[in-house]
């Protein structure tokens, strides 16, 4: 059997890490790549690590060049997804790597993108716990709309979300800052945040509560714990192309205790393919989830500050987006979840 896919916003970092793992995946073929700007190159010239591809020229994307497909991946900017994923038939499987279908409150969209929501779509994280006991690989079964979500807010909640659940830390107090690579900032970021302007330095950037990742987090930790919660997220861009490493910092609960929610940690994802729990003091590298789909978590606690230190490193461009589209799109279609993703990393 195989399954013809397209990717919309083929030019982009997202979208050329779909086509190479898309490429990787045994079931999968590559029907109409698109792109807006770059409509009418090869792939070859804009994606030149794909050699498989390199001949195929992007379309213009429009609804119409995406018809015909079984599985639609969406890597747009944001603001972009919504228009062309309602001119779509409802049976066709349509995966958003962008936000415009992550966000649950309206109000939230507006202040963070400053447009109308579009709705919510099943959220592809499929490791996150839940208040009620559950996981959300449950809710993405046999679905055909899926929200990937950001980055940022895979590294932050996977790090956190099993704490959450059990009440071991509390909610309404954390502190998050969040290394990230060049290609988090996007193809089409502002000069400031490409990679030339970085080498040899480090800089914040979306700071004092205005990144768009913010109300996403929020919105996983009350799924995650039942309660709101309260997050000051700075991300800071660092030299290296690609990866994140997450560090949140938590006051303990009154249930606390290192070997209790290591016990909690090793049920919520001992079982987990693409997510591991690192022995105690070992901390977590980029470069050891390099081109994989893992997410490595580990967890210390800081006795003189009186806070738990939740670590997780992942993939901005596998785990953090391309690779949750695949992993979630094999569950809706009720393939093997692991199946064209690897928990083996690339030297960095």
């Amino acid at each position: 059997m195989t399954i013809q896919v397209a990717v919309a916003g083929a030019s982009g970092y997202a979208g050329g890490e779909l086509l190479r793992l898309i490429s990787a995946h045994p079931m999968l073929d590559l029907g109409n790549v698109t792109a807006f700007s770059n409509a009418g190159e090869t792939l070859g010239k804009i994606q030149p690590h794909l050699g498989e591809f390199a001949d195929r020229v992007l379309l213009e994307t429009s609804a119409e060049n995406l018809m015909g497909h079984e599985v639609v991946f969406l890597a747009l900017p944001h603001g972009q997804s919504a228009a062309m994923a309602n001119q779509l038939p409802e049976h066709m499987l349509v995966i958003d790597c962008g936000a415009d279908f992550r966000l649950h409150d309206p109000s939230a969209w507006r202040d963070y993108y400053g447009s109308e929501h579009a709705g919510t779509w099943p959220y592809g994280l499929p490791e996150m716990v839940t208040a009620d006991g559950g996981k959300l690989r449950g809710r993405l079964r046999e679905q055909r709309r899926i929200a990937v979500p950001g980055c940022n807010v895979t590294a932050v909640t996977l790090a956190l979300a099993p704490a959450a659940t059990a009440d071991l830390i509390q909610v309404e107090d954390l502190i998050a800052t969040l290394a990230v690579g060049t290609s988090g900032a996007g193809r089409a970021a502002k000069p400031d945040l490409l990679a030339t302007e970085v080498m040899g330095s480090a800089r914040a950037y979306s700071v004092a509560g205005s990144h768009r990742h913010i109300p996403e987090m929020l919105q996983n930790l009350a799924i995650a714990s039942g309660k709101r919660g309260s997050i000051s997220f700075t991300p800071i861009l660092v030299p290296m192309t690609r990866g994140i490493f997450a560090s949140v910092a938590a006051k303990p609960g009154s249930r606390f205790s290192m070997e209790y929610i290591r016990e909690v940690y090793q049920d919520a994802y001992g079982d987990e393919e693409f997510v591991k729990l690192l022995a105690p003091g070992e901390v977590p590298q980029t470069g050891a989830v390099l081109g994989s789909n893992m997410a490595h978590v580990a967890i210390e606690y800081d006795e003189r500050a009186g806070r738990v230190l939740f670590m997780c490193a992942i993939d901005n461009l596998v785990k953090g987006t391309a690779g949750a589209a695949i992993q979630s799109m094999n569950i809706a279609l009720g393939l093997t979840e692991q199946t064209g993703l690897t928990t083996v990393g690339v030297a960095p």
